[in-house]
């Protein structure tokens, strides 16, 4: 788990600013995100900590909670990422899931802002295609007609630990929570096949093009309230 001290607190606040925590499973995903280009790591709003969760949606929820159970994370807002699978026809390695809702088999979870990250990622991956959804769990890896038997569901896309993550999240107090994707895999481009490394590299490099968007999400979430 890593932490970057964030700025001083905003002049007029009652106390320091508001933590945020972004979760993510594998190194990959996590050497993605603090690979961020130069200046992405500017503009955080309050603390910001890097958290590796494991793979699973037990995994998951066990770290978040217990990242969630120090003083110093206890208000924060948390943030799942990493890669996925998409579930509808014409989905390319590298576009970007961002979560309405998801879904575990014991919660359906709203996230906070999407409008709002929508627009940041849009600013800071311009040409990649954002899609906004539910997004689905699983403790496996979905594949063939699985992933179209959970597309049925609606869902857009499908990883093993958001929903987890989110419910965590939540059961540690009430808290803003939202998930980003990148689509490594897709009904056209499944692992298994050819353009695997190709589309693994594709979605790389959008991961660690988002931390910017993720900051400004969390400054929007600061804003007063109209």
């Amino acid at each position: 788990m890593e932490r970057s001290p964030g700025p001083s607190p905003r002049p007029g606040a009652s106390g320091p600013a508001v933590p945020l925590l972004i979760a993510c499973a594998l190194g990959i995903e996590r050497f993605a995100l603090r690979a961020a280009p130069r200046g992405g790591r500017a503009g955080a709003a309050g603390p910001v900590t890097l958290l590796r969760t494991g793979m699973g949606p037990a995994n998951a929820e066990r770290a978040v909670a217990r990242a969630l159970a120090e003083p110093r994370h206890r208000d924060a807002a948390v943030l799942a990422s990493g890669f996925c699978a998409g579930l509808a026809p014409g989905m390319n390695p590298g576009d970007l899931i961002v979560a309405e809702e998801t879904r575990g088999p014991d919660a359906t979870t709203p996230c906070t802002g999407v409008g709002a990250l929508v627009d940041a990622l849009v600013r800071a991956v311009p040409g990649h295609t954002v899609h906004t959804g539910p997004l689905t769990g699983s403790d496996h890896v979905v594949r063939g007609r699985e992933r179209a038997e959970l597309r049925t569901t609606g869902a857009l896309a499908v990883d093993m630990e958001s929903a987890a993550t989110l419910r965590g999240a939540l059961l540690s107090g009430p808290r803003p929570v939202a998930a980003v994707r990148v689509i490594v895999d897709a009904p056209e481009h499944e692992l298994v096949r050819i353009g695997t490394v190709r589309g693994g590299i594709s979605a790389f490099r959008v991961l660690r093009a988002v931390l910017p968007a993720f900051h400004e999400w969390h400054r929007s979430l600061l804003l007063p309230r109209r």
